[in-house]
């Protein structure tokens, strides 16, 4: 095998809760996650001729040096196991940029499960989730896929039902939002409303759509909401389109809403998409990294 194509998923959070700040400046979060279709796709090419690692992509957004976290993950295993030899990365992109859908973060976890293969490293899921944190608090939810609570730093994950084939609608408005200022303006002291993870959890174990919508909770919205307007304004659209909830990802500025019916969500996604370019329509994927 000389080389290997791999999918690598995009994530919503159906809830995002911060608990405090650690004394090694991270903040501690309890959060649910939940894979979706949209997906780049990532080619590694076997570079037996030379040490190097190499980027290649037509998307002028992303770092083709090591500045690339898919280049980082190629890096580590190199590093960690002496592999002599080089690799092509090849990144075709979908996924938008700084989105809050760990596009980057999967693009590693792409990486890193791809190496495995390609070279036959006969590591476990687990020694890849061990490597990828290193890199990125996402990359171990990215590697195993579906849906889990994460906690830690979005480290410590926890397996659980995943929602399944669910029609959803993407809204990334063409802001960027640096993850680490959101996080900075966070005043703890001041989150009114926090997500109810067991209940959250309990309604996508029964499948209960209307419940999980309506109790989704992302606590950065309170600082992102205020600094881009836009944000709330999408929401008010995908409820206005009929979605059963709306919230933003991660810290921003993509915003999802949940639809009961294709139908619904393929006229929410058209409407979207005249206003807003970056619109995407997805399901919810519940198969983890089995299909690679």
């Amino acid at each position: 095998m000389s080389r290997i194509q791999l999918k690598s998923r995009a994530k919503i959070n159906l809830s995002l809760d911060v608990l405090g700040k650690r004394s090694d400046g991270y903040h501690e979060v309890e959060m649910i996650m939940q894979q979706v279709n949209l997906y780049d796709t990532i080619t590694l090419v076997d570079r037996r001729d030379r040490e190097t690692i190499e980027i290649i992509t037509d998307c002028e957004y992303i770092p083709k040096n090591n500045g690339n976290i898919a280049y980082k993950a190629a890096a580590l295993i190199k590093e960690t196991l002496n592999i002599p030899w080089g690799i092509d990365i090849m990144i075709e992109k979908h996924i938008p940029v700084a989105a809050g859908l760990a596009g980057g973060s999967s693009n590693a976890a792409a990486v890193l499960v791809g190496l495995n293969k390609l070279w036959q490293l006969k590591l476990t899921t687990e020694d890849l989730m061990r490597l990828g944190v290193k890199i990125g608090a996402d990359v171990p939810f990215c590697i195993m896929g579906n849906a889990a609570v994460a906690e830690g730093i979005g480290e410590k994950l926890t397996a659980v039902k995943g929602l399944e084939n669910i029609w959803m609608v993407l809204a990334k408005p063409s802001i960027s939002v640096s993850t680490a200022e959101v996080y900075t303006q966070l005043d703890l002291s001041k989150i009114e409303k926090r997500p109810d993870t067991q209940k959250l959890l309990k309604a996508m174990e029964l499948g209960e759509l209307y419940t999980l919508s309506q109790n989704m909770v992302n606590v950065l919205e309170t600082v992102t909401e205020k600094k881009y307007p836009i944000i709330r304004q999408l929401k008010k659209k995908m409820i206005e389109y009929h979605a059963v909830g709306s919230m933003m990802s991660g810290s921003g500025p993509t915003v999802f809403g949940i639809f009961k019916t294709y139908e619904k969500a393929k006229a929410a996604y058209r409407n979207l998409k005249i206003i807003n370019k970056q619109t995407y329509m997805v399901q919810s994927y519940s198969k983890g990294n089995r299909d690679e």
